[in-house]
């Protein structure tokens, strides 16, 4: 066991994804002891694929310590394209898009080595009136003042105590896939690699946004694209798509070198005569896209004893609003927020950062089931009295406008805390 230093406050934070990073950063910042313990016996990388930031994420990076520099791609523009692959709408919208690695190496190299620990996973967690003990498998235990749980959607921390808090299917599956830009026509590059595009037919949503190259090469040329469609399956066919190449039937996910080479195919052959051509090109130059299934899971509680949840851990908001990485940044700046206050006890500090941050996780998966209700009902299927809300929701306009927008959560949450003022 480490030992602890002087009066110095000590914190375990399980999971080294972001959720963990800039927890374990900022409480370091704020003047704790903090150890990370990541379950695999390895650095994290390649999780995922583009990750679009928010105001709200640079000033937690910054807070963090961590570096701005050649953070990814900047776009200044959103545009729609209808099935011909024009396009028929365009917005104006300035954001920086990035990689879910790209954040990860930013962030890890604000934690120590020595502070970083791998290949830990967690199967008890012990506490009293005087701190908390994390008990592994490989036998170490550790103990300390606070443990944050931020160890994803299928949290164990929080399975130990909201067992019955668990992910439900949304209803449909996102396809993603990253294109090489040099392997892209110039047609292809003109029509929608420099901007966010979207197309946007009833009950399915495909957007694409150029990231960084491997090695977060930013060179003309060298960067990639982020290719993202969004498609029903009822539980019946994602139970079969769950069904690895090697046969083994997987819970909830499937590990993307896993994924049954037919559907592929099949995803392939439905785009052809669906998709507009330059999403259907792009699609060609990706050799093995991958599914991750769309879940809901929202905890009535992020604080117990002096355990935390931070991130996913805590709620998951769907991938609509584009806000995961930065909802986890903020729960974690909230955290050591609340902790910072002189004298504060661990028990108190726990009870202001729930109350400032269950109103937001709530608010933020409400906002991503708002949004993804255009995966299950088209417009000719909304009752009179609903057209209105599904217009500001829904259309074209409000499709390029509120997704992956802090702005369209903050303010839904505004409107719901305050109900007649206005905006």
């Amino acid at each position: 066991m480490i030992s602890k230093k002087n009066s110095q406050r000590r914190a375990i934070v399980i999971g080294g994804s972001m959720a963990g990073l800039f927890s374990a950063s900022l409480l370091r910042r704020a003047g704790w002891e903090v150890h990370l313990f990541e379950r695999s016996d390895v650095e994290l990388s390649g999780r995922g694929a583009g990750i679009v930031t928010h105001d709200e994420l640079l000033e937690a990076l910054t807070a963090a310590g961590a570096s701005l520099d050649r953070l990814g791609v900047a776009i200044t523009e959103r545009v729609a394209l209808d099935r011909a692959g024009n396009t028929v709408e365009r917005l104006e919208y300035r954001q920086i898009v990035t990689s879910w690695d790209r954040l990860h190496s930013l962030m890890r190299a604000t934690i120590p080595d020595a502070n970083h620990h791998l290949g830990h996973n967690l199967t008890d967690v012990q506490q009293d009136a005087d701190g908390v003990t994390a008990v592994f498998s490989n036998g170490r235990t550790e103990r300390a003042d606070l443990l944050v749980g931020a160890d994803g959607f299928r949290s164990q921390v929080r399975a130990m105590f909201l067992p019955d808090v668990t992910p439900e299917y949304a209803g449909y599956v996102v396809w993603r896939g990253l294109a090489d830009e040099r392997d892209l026509s110039p047609e292809v590059r003109n029509a929608i690699f420099d901007k966010f595009a979207f197309f946007l037919p009833p009950c399915n949503e495909v957007i694409g946004y150029p990231i960084a190259g491997p090695g977060n090469n930013l060179e003309v040329g060298e960067r990639r694209f982020n290719w993202v469609w969004y498609r029903r399956a009822d539980p019946d066919q994602l139970r079969s798509m769950l069904v690895g190449e090697d046969g083994v039937r997987y819970d909830v996910s499937i590990p993307p070198p896993r994924i049954r080479s037919d559907l592929i195919d099949s995803l392939k052959a439905d785009a052809k005569d669906f998709l507009p051509w330059p999403f259907y090109d792009s699609l060609l130059g990706i050799e093995r896209p991958f599914f991750t299934p769309i879940y809901d899971h929202f905890s009535p509680a992020m604080a117990f004893g002096r355990v935390a949840l931070v991130g996913d851990a805590a709620s998951v908001g769907r991938p609509h609003i584009g806000m995961g990485v930065t909802k986890a940044a903020e729960d974690a700046q909230s955290l050591a927020r609340c902790l910072a206050v002189p004298d504060v006890t661990v028990s108190a500090g726990l009870a202001s950062f729930e109350a400032e941050r269950l109103p937001a996780a709530r608010r933020a998966v409400e906002c991503g089931r708002e949004l993804g209700e255009f995966m299950h009902r088209s417009e000719d299927q909304v009752p009179p009295d609903e057209a209105m809300r599904w217009q500001e929701l829904h259309s074209v306009t409000a499709m390029l406008r509120n997704t992956a927008s802090s702005t369209f959560v903050r303010e839904s949450r505004m409107a719901a805390e305050h109900p007649n003022q206005p905006l």
